[in-house]
């Protein structure tokens, strides 16, 4: 089903989910230009983007409508922050990329790579504190969970097979994979905590799978 808030709360919230969304894009952008590794999930779509030549942040889109398909059976609740993660998050780091090229400085590389992961902290804390609708693969992860399956067990069971067929695909795998997945954690928790609104409770329901 698809939930959409009302015009005064989404008046609220937009901004700061459209904000939150940006953030992401860029820090994906900067360990895209740093080559020293992605997350999982990019590391799958940079390697498709080796294989078929479209655009890291383009596969992104259409990896993220290919996940939204899999909610179909799950009846997991869509909002507009599900479709605009899909869309706005893609089309930010291939913008970003158009300016932004591999430094030839190591020293500057590894403040790309650091500067990158560190957005993804602040950029989630606005997009999911918003309250519009959870990313497409937070979705996915959430929906397999409730058939009886821990979260722990579920994310970790999906980030590694993504991050396999990415390698095996050409996508960049190295340090700053490392960084990620040690850092993503902590660095959402705190930020979640802080940029968090309350929910919202005026719902107009639209459509069910």
């Amino acid at each position: 089903m698809f939930v959409v808030p009302s015009r005064p709360v989404l008046l609220e919230r937009l901004p700061r989910l459209l904000f939150g969304l940006t953030l992401c894009g860029v820090g994906i952008a900067l360990m895209v230009a740093a080559d020293l590794g992605l997350g999982p999930w990019d590391v799958l779509h940079q390697g498709v983007s080796e294989q078929v030549g479209i655009p890291i942040g383009t596969v992104g889109i259409l990896v993220g409508f290919v996940v939204l398909l899999a909610w179909l059976p799950m009846r997991q609740r869509m909002g507009i922050g599900t479709v605009l993660n899909v869309v706005w998050i893609g089309a930010t780091i291939d913008l970003v990329l158009l300016v932004l090229d591999t430094p030839d400085a190591t020293a500057l590389r590894w403040v790309y790579l650091a500067v990158g992961a560190f957005l993804f902290g602040p950029g989630s804390g606005f997009y999911i504190g918003a309250g519009l609708g959870p990313g497409p693969r937070d979705g996915l992860m959430t929906g397999i969970a409730r058939r009886g399956y821990t979260v722990r067990n579920v994310r970790t069971g999906i980030e590694l097979t993504v991050l396999a067929i990415g390698w095996l695909l050409g996508g960049s795998v190295g340090i700053g994979t490392v960084l990620f997945a040690l850092t993503i954690g902590p660095n959402v928790h705190y930020f979640l905590d802080r940029l968090s609104l309350p929910e919202w409770s005026e719902p107009a329901v639209t459509g069910a799978p």
